[in-house]
């Protein structure tokens, strides 16, 4: 199996150097990351300026490219250009912190999955919740195995998976207990709308984010609330923004232009 791995931390993120060592287990791991954090930048690409690519080594060991450029770049770079033969699956991260709920359209990490199955491949986000003495060793212990059963388990259709895992997890594989994994649905509730307004020394405002309120916990099972159970979450995702059920009801509506706009 040909593997391109990317993410949004950087070419050398520690959650990257981790997961790249466990999927060594699954097959080839071809490493396309940017050079540069780009945490939060969604799905955007370049396309004004160049996209400049450099070889990275270990000592001798190839490594593999740093692009200056989005998660979406690189991987469309990977497959387009830098990897050679075809890529069977696409790996992004392991992000240092959740990428759950309404954050997933924001993540550069998911951007770069998405960006994978625009190319109908199989391809997973891996996320593990912020902490600095994260343990991506071991978080990477549990993602791969993860991985490598959706994919023994799966259809022959290519497939969006979005995969976190909550520190109380991690905490629980270290000592010895295995943690559950929950299939869940991406969360929708709102959250971190509050700002603080402060005025710099010009006397302009400005306003930070403070990432409160948290997320309303609702009945329905969602990865939001399985994450703060601390369970491992899997939820598969499309791109296809397409609302079906409302495009068939507008298909009888006529929509039409009238003659007196011209």
């Amino acid at each position: 199996m040909r593997i391109l791995l990317t993410n949004d931390d950087g070419v050398y993120a520690p959650g990257l150097a981790a997961l790249r060592h466990g999927l060594q287990e699954l097959g080839q791991v071809n490493l396309v990351a940017p050079a540069t954090e780009q945490s939060g930048v969604g799905h955007s690409i370049t396309f004004l300026e160049p996209l400049v690519c450099k070889k990275i080594f270990d000592g001798e060991d190839f490594l593999g490219y740093a692009v200056e450029g989005s998660p979406a770049d690189c991987v469309k770079l990977g497959v387009s250009e830098l990897v050679d033969g075809d890529i069977d699956v696409v790996v992004s991260g392991i992000n240092g912190g959740l990428n759950a709920g309404i954050n997933v359209l924001y993540s550069g990490t998911v951007a770069a999955a998405i960006e994978g199955a625009f190319f109908r491949l199989n391809s997973f986000a891996v996320s593990l919740e912020y902490d600095p003495h994260a343990d991506f060793a071991s978080a990477a212990k549990l993602a791969v195995p993860l991985i490598r059963q959706i994919l023994a388990k799966k259809d022959r259709i290519p497939q969006l998976y979005n995969i976190n895992l909550p520190t109380a997890a991690v905490e629980r594989f270290v000592a010895g207990q295995l943690p559950e994994v929950h299939v869940v649905p991406m969360g929708v509730e709102r959250y971190g709308e509050h700002y603080i307004r402060r005025q710099d020394p010009k006397g302009r405002d400005y306003f930070w984010a403070t990432n409160d309120p948290p997320p309303r916990r609702t009945d329905h099972p969602t990865d939001l609330t399985a994450l703060s159970d601390g369970h491992v979450t899997v939820t598969p995702l499309m791109f296809d923004m397409t609302d079906s059920s409302v495009l068939e009801a507008m298909s009888g509506w006529g929509l039409a232009l009238e003659p007196d706009l011209a």
